[in-house]
């Protein structure tokens, strides 16, 4: 899948800025990115929902939007909200999502019989979508998402409503998928959700402002990543948020996660401040995560524009 120079606008309002992406073949690849930034405006034009204001886009060979038509055979989709019928059964929402895709009488027997098994559904074909918790209504979308074996599945921030147990279960499931050749695009909001991702973009306001794997990302932010242990951790903080070439200063737990600017304050000037607030506070480095890595895209952003 490829795009270049993708722009929507609607009205004044430009949602997607000029993003330029590359998805390889049976990868997960993860957006990243606070709402609005305009991850699902993205997706719904890679799979043909939405009409470019400008830009190109290829996905599995096919122009789109013009061959949208062709693609929606190809693809899957799974949105953020549970989209299936609450008033069906399990079996009976799989079997209604066969037909749709054409699928041959005993071709969607036999399919949703194995769906119904590998999603953990064998013991409650009969139970109404409707009853299901948050984390077996997305084990039903995904199941009726890659019913009629797509070659691309995109998911719109798709865990966001189930507990971490689910979630997890849910990501073996798409790496499953992954494996057997299938290509994910997925949205998310969630760090440890982009950490799994072979490959990650992170957009900002519509503008695409990081995109490598999570540790090439990381690996980028060498030595700009400090960890402050104080005795009054507020006390400290207050003195390093107004020191140039800070970026951010988060409180975890007892501790202080410092992000200086590239060139910024290091761990000499950060020692320096503290002195007089916390002569007893320890710096040191450490390695940068994909928290850091998503504020010094998008908040060194903010401020190579002049706080805009």
């Amino acid at each position: 899948m490829r795009a270049r120079g993708l722009v929507k606008t609607f009205g004044v309002l430009t949602a997607v800025d000029h993003v330029d992406l590359t998805v390889p073949r049976a990868h997960v690849y993860g957006f990243l990115g606070p709402n609005g930034s305009g991850k699902s405006t993205t997706i719904r034009m890679l799979c043909g929902l939405l009409t470019p204001s400008a830009g190109e886009i290829e996905v599995l060979g096919l122009r789109i939007p013009e061959q949208a038509d062709a693609l929606r055979l190809r693809i899957g989709y799974m949105t953020q909200k549970f989209s299936l019928f609450e008033d069906l059964t399990v079996r009976e929402n799989l079997e209604f999502l066969a037909a749709v895709y054409g699928l041959p009488r005993a071709a969607a027997r036999a399919r949703v019989d194995e769906l119904l098994a590998h999603y953990h559904f064998a013991d409650r074909p009969r139970q109404l979508a409707g009853t299901l918790s948050g984390g077996q209504k997305q084990r039903l979308a995904l199941a009726g998402a890659v019913i009629h074996q797509p070659e691309l599945l995109f998911l719109d921030e798709p865990t966001s409503a189930v507990d971490p147990e689910s979630r997890r279960d849910f990501w073996e499931k798409l790496f499953e998928l992954a494996d057997a050749g299938t290509t994910l695009l997925v949205s998310t909001h969630y760090m440890d959700e982009a950490e799994r991702c072979h490959r990650i973009a992170i957009l900002d306001r519509g503008a695409l402002v990081a995109d490598g794997t999570p540790g090439d990302l990381a690996g980028a932010l060498e030595g700009r990543a400090l960890e402050v242990h104080a005795r009054h951790p507020r006390r400290a903080q207050r003195a390093l948020s107004g020191l140039a070439g800070v970026l951010s200063v988060a409180q975890i737990g007892n501790s202080l996660r410092v992000l200086s600017a590239p060139g910024g304050a290091g761990a000499d000037a950060v020692a320096a401040t503290l002195r007089e607030v916390a002569p007893d506070a320890e710096v040191r480095p450490v390695d940068a995560n994909l928290e850091d890595v998503f504020v010094a895209a998008t908040r060194g952003r903010v401020d190579a524009e002049g706080g805009a």
